[in-house]
């Protein structure tokens, strides 16, 4: 066996673990072979990119279909392979086949799919943690519908076999194109046809079912420079008692290891509470569990209202008439307190 024989095999070997090669053309293609009576042919093809050139085979494009769900929405195969092309792999097929028709790709589709994620992921942690500051809840979003998320879907969903894409380097001007960038654009394709077939609620259940019924810890996003100072300005906005720091319990003071737990009240109501192996390491947990606990104060479930549920429910766009979803807006909160929040200055309170 040659050697390009032998790397061909290895590829259709990673291929074949996942996709079957029945539907594939023979390799080498007929333009490359020799035949008598013709001139000898000089161009070239590697194997690999012989490999990524062909499409996924129909069936796995319809088992992929029917595996998240939307078989009635991407009823053709050509809607299916058109959202999982990347546009990256225009420049690869415009190389070697420059007199075929060029592929749909799913970058508009992508587009829109991240502007309505971005909407559902937004409305959701808002009105899900009314008391969250704007940065963390930025934060929030992008860890909820962000490209690594949306990557990490689109494994579990099992398109990775059936992606068609080019890496690429970046520039100055364009970012490069890696393996998780071309797998992000998968889930946001899917919503944006979703939307496009069906209706924007059912864009928006899609969206909660992949993404926004994940659990996401917000305690790891939120950081304070001075707990104590932050805490401060938090009590002076909500016109309460300025907090003060109490000694619950104690034990091995004048031990290797002490242990100290301090409690933080306005007037008669504890805040927060912190343990330490010092008075000042206490103090600081103390006022940090405090504006923790206001912070990260979460709405039921059940409780939820989301501005999109006055859409109409049904087939058809934002525009149609028909009767509108039940809302109630929500009570509006104190606004947060930017503590430390630009640049090299100390306090900031708004």
């Amino acid at each position: 066996m040659g050697h390009v024989h032998q790397r061909l095999a290895s590829t259709t070997a990673r291929l074949a673990s996942s996709l079957s090669t029945a539907h594939l053309s023979k390799f080498p293609p007929k333009d490359l072979l020799f035949v008598k009576g013709r001139e000898i042919p000089t161009a070239t093809i590697d194997p690999d990119t012989w490999a990524s050139l062909q499409p996924p085979p129909p069936t796995a494009l319809s088992a992929f279909a029917h595996r998240i769900g939307l078989s009635s929405v991407l009823t053709s195969t050509e809607v299916i392979q058109q959202v999982c092309t990347h546009p990256s792999f225009l420049q690869l097929f415009k190389q070697h086949t420059p007199h075929e028709r060029d592929p749909a790709t799913n970058g508009q589709l992508a587009a829109i799919g991240n502007s309505l994620m971005g909407l559902f992921a937004t409305e959701y942690v808002r009105a899900t943690y009314p008391y969250l500051p704007t940065r963390v809840m930025k934060a929030a979003v992008t860890a909820h519908v962000g490209p690594l998320p949306c990557a990490n879907v689109a494994q579990e969903m099992g398109a990775t076999p059936l992606i068609r894409w080019q890496r690429s380097r970046g520039t100055l001007l364009k970012s490069g194109v890696l393996h998780s960038d071309a797998l992000a654009s998968i889930p946001r394709a899917l919503t944006a046809l979703v939307y496009q077939q069906r209706s924007l609620p059912s864009a928006r259940q899609f969206v909660h079912s992949y993404f926004l019924s994940r659990e996401v810890d917000l305690r790891g996003m939120i950081k304070f420079l001075d707990p104590k100072k932050a805490l401060l300005e938090m009590v002076k906005k909500f016109q309460r008692e300025l907090p003060k720091s109490r000694l619950l319990k104690e034990t091995g003071r004048y031990s290797n290891s002490p242990v100290f737990v301090v409690g933080i009240f306005s007037g008669e109501d504890q805040l927060g509470e912190g343990f330490g192996s010092s008075l000042k390491m206490a103090e600081y947990r103390a006022a940090e569990d405090a504006l923790l606990r206001v912070y990260l104060t979460r709405i039921p479930p059940h409780l939820v209202q989301l501005p999109s549920q006055t859409f109409p429910v049904g087939v058809g766009d934002v525009y149609k008439k028909a009767q509108e979803g039940d809302y109630k807006p929500p009570d509006l909160v104190e606004s947060e307190i930017m503590y430390a929040s630009s640049g090299n200055s100390f306090t900031h309170s708004t």
